[in-house]
């Protein structure tokens, strides 16, 4: 069966409140988990950014989920350093976390105070990374010179399984480009048509192991409540690359989307008090192919999200879409 996960905002959410609500998705039934991992926020109203791995370790311990995180090795993070803390999770929870390795965007990089790349660049530097890391996490001595340097490291604690790693992508030609390394592809919710070209292009080019999507939305019983939170929350997060790459700070987003409007976030948020509706939605996009669809309520206030769509939601998307591949972590890393 498609799987029906729970995505946790660090940049919207303490991550103490955070850590709670994840295991009451657990207790309303939401299958599995994943987050984000960001430096700030995209803008000042969203107000955190807890740091992803500590509170990684803590959501693990405390449920029985599996869990999945975006990160970007390159700049921010050493490589050497992303390989260490995914294999002690994966020693530590065995077959229960995963990551996805993107190129990353400027607003969280640009603390370190190196330049930020050119996309060519960043895309180079994340092969590179990849590589590293896939070779740590394999029990390697590793020595590498080139846009990430890495001077005979190895990791001394090592994971069994491996934990899957797989390809984060918002374009069609990204996904195609990253079948040739990843584990898996996740996206974003965008219009079907781009959806179903992004994951046949990913197979097309060899792409194994599940597809993953991310769903923003935003419910509230009444309407113009799912409206202004999903304003207020997300009007910085519709614009298409490479904007979202480059823009260097939450403030400069929210002067990106100076005259966003609230019917403008329809674009990118799924918005509506009607629980069919969202039932239709997540339905449809599931059907595009999709192994596991990890639901993301854009309000900093989750808890009738939670309970509302663990009673009269889940159920409904359980019966409604049919059999799809394995979860992530069942599929095993080269």
């Amino acid at each position: 069966m498609t799987l029906f996960g729970f995505h946790a905002s660090h940049e919207q959410i303490h991550p103490g409140t955070l850590l709670r609500a994840v295991q009451r998705a657990e207790a309303a039934g939401f299958d599995a988990a994943m987050c984000s991992d960001h430096f700030a926020p995209w803008n000042t109203d969203q107000g955190h950014s807890g740091f992803a791995w500590s509170w990684l370790g803590a959501a693990l311990a405390t449920t029985s989920l599996r869990f999945g995180v975006v990160n970007a090795p390159g700049q921010r993070y050493h490589p050497a350093i992303i390989a260490q803390a995914i294999g002690t999770l994966g020693a530590m929870f065995p077959g229960r976390f995963w990551a996805a390795l993107g190129s990353g965007e400027n607003m969280n990089e640009h603390i370190t105070g190196e330049p930020w790349p050119r996309k060519e660049l960043r895309d180079a530097r994340l092969e590179e990374s990849i590589d590293v890391i896939r070779r740590l996490l394999a029990g390697e001595t590793v020595t590498h010179d080139g846009l990430v340097t890495v001077d005979r490291a190895r990791l001394w604690t090592l994971p069994d399984p491996v934990p899957a790693l797989i390809a984060p992508a918002v374009t069609v030609a990204t996904a195609r480009r990253m079948a040739a390394w990843s584990d898996g592809l996740v996206t974003i919710n965008q219009p079907l048509d781009t959806l179903r070209e992004m994951v046949a292009a990913y197979r097309d080019a060899g792409g194994r192991g599940p597809v993953v999507l991310q769903v923003h939305l935003s419910w509230d019983p009444d309407p113009a409540e799912a409206e202004r939170v999903a304003f207020q929350q997300w009007r910085t997060n519709l614009f298409s690359p490479p904007l979202p790459w480059d823009l260097d700070t939450p403030e400069a987003f929210e002067q990106a989307a100076a005259h966003v409007r609230p019917q403008d976030v329809h674009q990118g948020v799924k918005i509506s008090a009607d629980l069919s509706q969202h039932v239709d939605w997540l339905t449809e996009l599931a059907e595009v192919g999709f192994d596991e669809v990890y639901l993301h309520h854009v309000g900093t206030e989750q808890d009738a999200f939670i309970d509302t769509f663990g009673e009269h939601v889940l159920p409904q998307l359980r019966d409604a879409v049919g059999d799809r591949r394995s979860p992530v972590n069942e599929v095993s890393a080269p």
